[in-house]
């Protein structure tokens, strides 16, 4: 069974960096295609990146694109999300995902991804 394990998140000053850490196990990391999404309290999840299988292909929405940096190490089977410049507004969960298949492009910006595996989530809080 697949699992996730994210990690990294905490009390971050604004303005700040920060890179968050996602284990996979219980699979072939490379057969899954990886990403993140953001959670608010009482709001759906929000899709902010997306890998592809090797590392070959990033997937970010309009909203995401400028602000977020997803990569991953198949060797190390972890993925990872980096920003900089953090604000208040960037408190949040943020949750990895694994799926096989990729995301989809809707054409307006936004993508697709309903991933069969979710991690916990690390709750980011950026407070000074």
């Amino acid at each position: 069974q697949v699992q996730l394990a994210e990690s990294g998140g905490g009390l971050v000053q604004p303005g700040d960096s920060l890179k968050l850490s996602c284990e996979f196990s219980g699979g072939t990391f490379s057969d899954y295609a990886m990403g993140w999404f953001r959670q608010d309290p009482g709001k759906e999840r929000e899709f902010i990146a997306g890998i592809s299988r090797l590392g070959g292909s990033q997937y970010y929405p309009d909203s995401a694109k400028r602000r977020f940096t997803i990569s991953r190490d198949n060797a190390k089977t972890t993925v990872y999300l980096q920003w900089s410049s953090l604000r208040p507004e960037d408190t949040a969960g943020y949750v990895c995902a694994a799926d096989p298949n990729l995301p989809t492009y809707l054409g307006n910006g936004n993508y697709v991804w309903r991933p069969e595996y979710w991690g916990q989530g690390t709750q980011v809080t950026v407070s000074s």
